[in-house]
């Protein structure tokens, strides 16, 4: 990511509209919550911080057109173009799976080539005020038994230890989530857990009992094969047209249809589809929004797995993974076009990069037997050189939601009324999905931490969600936050000694009605011509056990095209 200035336009140089603070609040926060929070149009004052981007330059210039780069390439020698096995491009948690997966194989000719100076992607993490903090992911739920490819990478790591009694890991204590693990704000006071019990009717309790029943038949449910409904990797889940239905309708059309009305358990739906899709629960489908409370049952009647976490996130396994490709990973390096051409009779994969230092670029040219594309599909068309006048139809069903992330370095923690705080720390009324402590996992519970706060763009079109999301500068999206969190702990602005803002225009695949059982997806992950392609977006849903999946297929499907030995562990 790239460090800019707070500035008045947006990042493709448009001047931004400035509107009033009421008009922000109340767009970001809701109407009450601009009320409350704005008493007149005077933004109070804001600490000192900047705008953490993902390096836009080249993306917009490859959006635009690399013609003239590519021309460069064309022109080089022979000699100066690097021949090797296979070239993956993009250094997110897909793309070093998959260079993992090679070299547990012996495959070890291949270059890893990523935009950002840190590999990462949305799994990537920081530092603030000396804190190690994350900047999108923060957690990986222990895996079951079955999903052995990701049990085997965190054995790796030592931090899994022996199994319970029905035979399911166990995450060593020190990594996994301590208590208190989270918390809800609601009318002045804290109450622990998400879902809110506190003043619940009758009713309400009925209805929430009743909708456990229904995560426990579907987790009991199984498949003429035995496979389950919901189930991590994705892969695995059943395409009985009993479950796929489900992908058919949102998730409010499900909830009316199973006479669901209480506002807490809507709240509580609607939460679970805005923490893992960036959807409200109108938008989301309710294949997807039942996947995000059963597929980490082990069995009916048990609650989700226990939580791995650490202060700087899923930037934990990322390390692991870099150090797996070592110099491989050459970050910095944008892949700016893909080509497959047939040379001395036989098909390769020709790729150019950009790296840039400053005003120095220097166009690179790579000649490769395979090539990985770990990044989402919309950039195929940019990225794929005969794709750019013909695209795949089953591109445009790939839609992206925007996030926004700060991190805010406090003096102290807030204090609060009720429940103490937890790692995670949610609020009812808000638009928001709250904040995490960063050093909570440290059992550190005085003095200085880093709260990082969450803001998925839940807006019906995409498109109009990263217009949104980056219609507003580092200054104004501070004031949203603190204004947020200030309900709850109204010192906040005066503990805050730096807040730092992210905005992250394709955070997470939409998994919209109809999409994550439709032939698009399908067709996305087929090779093409000596391209394979692997990213999270692949299943429909952004999580950690997708990208980990969908980057260690892709590795053994480049393993077996080289005819490398090697033995599935998928």
């Amino acid at each position: 990511m790239e460090e800019v200035a707070a500035r008045p336009l947006n990042q493709r140089g448009h001047t931004v509209r400035r509107v009033s603070r009421r008009e922000l609040l109340a767009t970001f926060l809701g109407a009450s919550w601009a009320a409350a929070g704005c008493r007149d149009e005077e933004v109070p004052d804001l600490p000192p911080g900047r705008l953490v981007e993902p390096s836009r330059t080249v993306g917009h210039r490859i959006r635009d057109g690399v013609g003239d780069l590519v021309s460069r390439a064309g022109e080089m020698p022979d000699e100066d173009w690097q021949t090797c096995d296979v070239v993956v491009v993009g250094g997110g948690v897909a793309g070093l799976s998959a260079a993992r997966r090679m070299v547990m194989s012996g495959c070890t000719d291949f270059v890893l080539l990523e935009l950002e100076e840190v590999a990462g992607g949305t799994a990537r993490g920081g530092m603030l005020a000396q804190q190690a903090c994350p900047w999108g992911a923060h957690y990986l739920p222990v895996p079951q038994k079955e999903n052995g490819a990701l049990v085997s990478l965190l054995g790796e790591m030592g931090v899994l230890e022996g199994v319970d009694v029905l035979g399911q890991p166990q995450g060593a204590e020190e990594h996994l989530c301590r208590d208190p693990q989270e918390r809800l704000f609601y009318a002045g006071r804290w109450y622990d857990g998400l879902y809110l019990r506190a003043g619940a009717t009758v009713e309400d309790r009925r209805q929430w009992a009743r909708f456990q029943q229904v995560l426990d038949r579907w987790s009991a449910w199984r498949d003429r094969q035995g496979r389950r409904a919901f189930t991590l990797p994705l892969a695995g889940c059943s395409d009985d047209p009993a479950v796929t239905q489900l992908d058919k309708m949102t998730a409010a059309q499900w909830l009316g249809q199973q006479g669901f009305d209480s506002p807490r358990l809507l709240w509580m739906v609607d939460y679970a589809c805005r923490d893992d899709y960036g959807m409200s629960v109108g938008q989301a489908s309710a294949w997807a929004a039942l996947f995000y409370f059963v597929s980490r049952r082990v069995a009916p009647g048990s609650t989700g797995r226990p939580f791995l976490t650490w202060p700087e996130g899923n930037a934990r396994i990322v390390r692991h993974l870099a150090g797996m490709s070592g110099d491989r990973l050459r970050s910095g390096e944008a892949v700016i076009d893909i080509n497959p051409v047939v040379r001395d009779g036989r098909e390769i994969v020709e790729v150019v990069s950009l790296a840039s230092n400053g005003a120095d670029e220097r166009v690179r040219g790579y000649r490769a037997n395979r090539v990985i594309m770990a990044t989402p599909q919309f950039l195929t068309p940019y990225l794929v050189r005969p794709w750019r006048s013909d695209r795949p139809e089953h591109v445009a069903s790939f839609e992206y939601g925007s996030w926004m992330v700060a991190n805010l370095a406090v003096d102290q923690r807030p204090a609060g009324i009720g429940f103490p705080m937890a790692w995670d720390n949610v609020f009812y009324d808000s638009r928001s999905l709250g904040y995490v402590v960063a050093t909570h996992q440290a059992g550190e519970d005085r003095g200085p931490t880093v709260l990082t706060y969450y803001y998925p763009i839940v807006d019906e079109s995409p498109k109009g969600g990263r217009r949104f999301l980056e219609s507003i500068g580092r200054d104004e999206w501070a004031d949203v936050v603190l204004a947020d969190i200030e309900r709850a702990h109204p010192e906040i602005r005066q503990l805050t000694r730096e807040l730092n803002v992210a905005r992250w225009g394709h955070a997470m695949i939409r998994p919209k009605p109809g999409f994550v059982w439709s032939d698009s997806r399908e067709s996305a992950r087929q090779p093409w011509r000596g391209i394979h392609f692997a990213n999270t977006d692949l299943s429909g849903v952004a999580l950690f056990e997708e990208a980990f999946y969908h980057g260690t297929r892709a590795g053994e499907e480049v393993l077996a095209a080289l005819s490398i030995s090697h033995q599935s562990v998928l």
